[in-house]
């Protein structure tokens, strides 16, 4: 009895996966003979392997971008258009793309089926083999701090751009990671070049977030300076970088006598490594430094092989510390005086660049007085972040947060640049670009530049 149920049992089941086997292949039959491959609201495939097909790739001009090992599906079916700047350049399954001039191109891959397209993209930016310098009335110099980015750059407000991508280090070594991380260094030139910008390489030290300026006592970069080899073999690593990447030249950040007990020594170390500096670097590179306003002014070396100096006008030290008054440490009348310790004791005004900032001074806390309480009392906040805590930060010079921020607004901007113009100074520079606002409407550097040219 046993046996029989086991058979019957047997019996069923083969029947059970016979008809589903018959089901599934009149079902594949039918999918075969109507639609092989693709419905019609079905859009193609593109697929290759990670690098095949970049997001951006920076070029020097000649050189070529590859677009290679890319299939489609379904195979051999689909309608295939290569697009530079939206114009039909290839049909082919790969694409190499030889610029023959510096520019910005959209290459855009387009896969059709039954009127469904799929569409890929990628950036190809390319230095051009020479460019044309824009002659501008005045400078308007931009930063690009260690976090800044590409996107971060206002190219149609800057004459010039300075990009802090080497530090030194006191063993005298140039750390480039950050210029060369994503081909940072590389964008930066051929977006400029390609809008007949230059583009400067910023020397510095180790600096405090947002103000940039010198940690207290740090000697980095001084320790460098002061020995010849040292100095010598960071001259050769700045020319050979400065020239590889087609930067149009230099600019020192020197920092290192904040509280250094070897300010002195770091000065006069720094005027020997500007004049060997501009024997090294290609005859046409502009060498500029930016210099502070306080006491330590009157150390500066000769600086006769720089093109201009950038002075560093909006930090009057009175607001800061045990007891001093809060208020505005970046005033009109203080960019007034430390451009004129620049032009009346050390170079002529037309070698002097006054600089403006891009953030704020905030106050966290205040003593019994209403002062500013200590040296940790207080810290900085970008531009952008300013209009972060209050959107109509831009029309005004002090908003409440914390225990008070004072910053340069929209109006103070102008009044500082309104100066600058009528003057024989030769421009403004901004540290940082990257802390601007975002709204260009609201930006500091559209308002400089508009101003000044």
């Amino acid at each position: 009895m046993r046996i029989i149920q086991h058979k019957r049992l047997t019996i069923y089941l083969t029947l059970i996966v016979m008809i589903g086997c018959v089901a599934a292949l009149a079902a594949c039959n039918k999918d075969i003979a109507d639609d092989p491959e693709f419905g019609p609201a079905d859009f193609p495939r593109i697929f290759y392997a990670q690098g095949n097909f970049p997001q951006a790739i920076i070029l020097n001009q000649g050189e070529t971008a590859k677009y290679g090992g890319i299939t489609y599906s379904p195979a051999g079916k689909v309608k295939i258009s290569w697009k530079v700047n939206e114009e039909v350049k290839s049909s082919d399954t790969t694409f190499n793309f030889t610029p023959t001039a510096g520019g910005e191109y959209n290459i855009k891959l387009e896969v059709e089926l039954n009127g469904n397209i799929s569409t890929r993209s990628s950036q190809v930016i390319v230095k051009p083999a020479t460019y044309m310098r824009k002659n501008f009335n005045k400078v308007v110099m931009g930063y690009l701090s260690i976090d800044g980015t590409g996107p971060d750059v206002k190219w149609n407000y800057i004459t010039h751009l300075a990009a802090q991508v080497g530090k030194v280090t006191s063993d005298g070594a140039l750390d480039i990671t950050r210029g060369n991380a994503n081909q940072l260094a590389d964008e930066l030139v051929a977006r400029g070049h390609i809008r007949g910008l230059p583009v400067l390489l910023t020397l510095f030290g180790r600096l405090s977030p947002v103000d940039g300026w010198a940690l207290y006592e740090s000697d980095d970069m001084g320790t460098a300076l002061r020995d010849a080899a040292k100095r010598a073999a960071l001259v050769t690593q700045v020319k050979n970088y400065v020239v590889a990447r087609k930067m149009d030249g230099v600019d020192v950040m020197m920092t290192d006598f904040n509280g250094s007990p070897n300010y002195s020594a770091n000065l006069a170390a720094l005027g020997l490594f500007v004049k060997e500096l501009r024997t090294a670097l290609p005859a046409d590179a502009i060498i500029t430094i930016t210099a502070g306003a306080g006491w330590q002014h009157w150390e500066y070396p000769d600086l006769s092989p720089v093109d201009w100096v950038n002075v560093r006008a909006f930090e009057d030290g009175v607001h800061v510390g045990p007891g001093a008054p809060v208020g505005q440490a970046s005033s009109l009348d203080f960019m007034k005086t430390a451009a004129n310790i620049w032009a009346q004791f050390h170079v002529p005004a037309s070698k002097v660049v006054v600089g403006f900032p891009a953030f704020g001074l905030r106050y966290n806390e205040l003593d019994a007085n209403g002062n500013c309480a200590g040296w940790s009392a207080y810290d900085y906040i970008s531009y952008k972040g300013i209009l972060a805590i209050d959107a109509t930060a831009d029309t005004k010079e002090k908003i409440t947060a914390s225990k008070g921020v004072y910053y340069n607004g929209v109006p103070l901007i102008k009044q500082k640049a309104e100066f600058i113009k009528t003057s024989a100074y030769k421009g403004m520079y901004g540290w940082y670009i990257d802390g601007d606002a975002a709204d260009t409407s609201k930006s500091l550097f559209r308002n400089v530049f508009r101003i000044l040219n």
